[in-house]
């Protein structure tokens, strides 16, 4: 059986995405569980043209809920075609009536322990319209198939070594998505660490850990970074603040290569970090801390979010200042969206406000998809355009390039000045976050998506079996 696993995205920015750093883990991790069996193939939306005259006989349909416009018409075209389609990710698993619609079967959670089970299914015409995927205990993963990424990616070796969050950040899915906290087997994590068959040094040379959170387990952690050691690597992953305050991991992350992590810091106001649910994070302390990692010459990438209830446009567009006197190298810059499955949709659905005419392409992180509290929808997409362009502009850029080269490693030092290299030239070329109000291919077809719409009739599992064996 051929399947092609396809990772679904709609271009976010206004002239796309000129540079593509680092490939999702889903679609290589998915392969990497498919029996040897099958033939199979990773599509990337993101970096490579999706193929509707294929030759496969199953698709499967990875989707944040930014990018479910585009799954759905995808769905419908490939099941025109005949082929099984199969969704799942984030979006499905909280909207999983909404997807059975436009899917043969959807995964409803974590995917390991279903997939396999779910492709014999196909084979043997008993596929179900529904499986639910527990939370996987970690063990015995075997490493993503790398061997599948197109070239386009600038980093390639994507590792995970834990699942999960402890903190319930308003905005965030991760803790319903993948509950609890897992680690997998330090042996297990350096065997993907270690697979090194890749194009350019660089390549060979960089780990990103795929992990919401890497160092919540201090003596896990602790542990996997003193394996590191030996393999003098460069890595990266997301982290949280408090880590600051631990010198032996501090000391362990520069001896294991850490060149850069990743911070949620989200707001510099104590009213909208209360907003987001963050009482771990205290703005005061943010210099501190960053010099901390600073001190250890890595580079810290922080993430800021627009629209929570006490934010006004003034205190958005203050944020390119506040970024660059608090040290971050790298900023982020998105819009609060009220993703589903997150404590902030629950609250804005309750008082009515989510915004009923907008359809999923908003929910990308960069569109405005919710009432604001204390400004219209349009002031503040406009304000969070302002700080982008403040913030990605010639001046602070350069401020941020020169400081990290008297402050951080070479490792950090390079990956700071290519990334903000990358975002200035994008805002010095106006090729800003894509605004789906101004530019939306998906307008017409909002009705297509709402409950009750079915592309196409739905083949029965033996309908379905019978046509590829007619077509082997």
């Amino acid at each position: 059986m051929k399947i092609d696993i396809i990772i679904v995205y709609i271009p976010r920015y206004v002239r796309g995405h000129e540079k593509n750093f680092v490939p999702p883990l889903t679609g290589i991790h998915l392969a990497a569980l498919t029996p040897p069996a099958h033939t199979v193939r990773v599509i990337h939306q993101q970096v490579e043209a999706v193929k509707l005259d294929t030759d496969a006989d199953v698709i499967a349909l990875s989707f944040f809920s930014g990018f479910a416009p585009e799954a759905y018409r995808l769905a419908a075209e490939y099941r025109r075609r005949g082929k099984v389609v199969i969704g799942g990710g984030p979006h499905v698993t909280f909207n999983a009536a909404e997807a059975m619609l436009h899917c043969d079967a959807i995964v409803v959670g974590e995917t390991e322990s279903v997939w396999v089970g779910l492709l014999n299914d196909i084979e043997t015409g008993r596929l179900k319209q529904e499986y639910h995927g527990g939370p996987c205990d970690m063990r015995d993963l075997p490493t993503p198939r790398y061997d599948l990424l197109p070239r386009q990616f600038f980093i390639t070796r994507v590792v995970q070594a834990t699942r999960g969050c402890p903190f319930t950040c308003s905005f965030c899915s991760v803790p319903q998505l993948n509950p609890g906290f897992r680690t997998r087997l330090v042996s297990d994590v350096l065997r993907d660490v270690q697979y090194n068959r890749f194009r350019h040094w660089w390549q060979r040379k960089i780990v990103w850990f795929w992990d919401d959170n890497l160092t919540v387990k201090r003596d896990y952690a602790k542990q996997l970074l003193s394996a590191l050691i030996p393999q003098r690597k460069w890595w990266l992953s997301q982290a949280s603040m408090d880590i600051a305050r631990d010198p032996e991991l501090l000391e362990l992350m520069r001896r294991s290569g850490c060149i850069g992590i990743f911070f949620g810091i989200e707001s510099f106001t104590t009213e909208s970090l209360a907003d987001a649910h963050k009482p771990q994070n205290k703005s005061a302390m943010y210099r501190n801390q960053i010099r901390a990692l600073h001190d250890r010459g890595i580079c810290v990438m922080a993430g800021l979010i627009s629209g929570f209830d006490p934010d006004r446009p003034a205190t958005i567009r203050d944020m390119a200042k506040q970024l660059y006197d608090a040290g971050v190298d790298v900023p982020f810059l998105s819009v609060l969206t009220p993703f589903p499955g997150t404590p902030v949709y629950q609250k804005y659905q309750a008082a009515g406000r989510i915004l009923e005419d907008r359809g999923w392409e908003f929910y990308n992180g960069y569109n405005v998809a919710f009432q604001p509290k204390e400004m219209t929808p349009e002031e503040l997409l406009e304000a969070h355009r302002d700080l982008w362009r403040e913030a990605f502009s010639l001046r602070y850029s350069l401020k941020r390039i020169v400081r990290a080269f008297f402050t951080l490693r070479w490792g950090a030092f390079l990956m700071c000045a290519f990334m903000n290299s990358f975002y200035c030239l994008k805002a010095m070329r106006d090729n800003l976050p894509r605004s789906f109000v101004k530019d939306n291919p998906y307008r017409e077809k909002q009705d297509r998506f709402m409950p009750g719409w079915n592309p196409v009739p739905i083949k029965t599992p033996a309908d379905r079996l019978e046509e590829m064996e007619m077509t082997k």
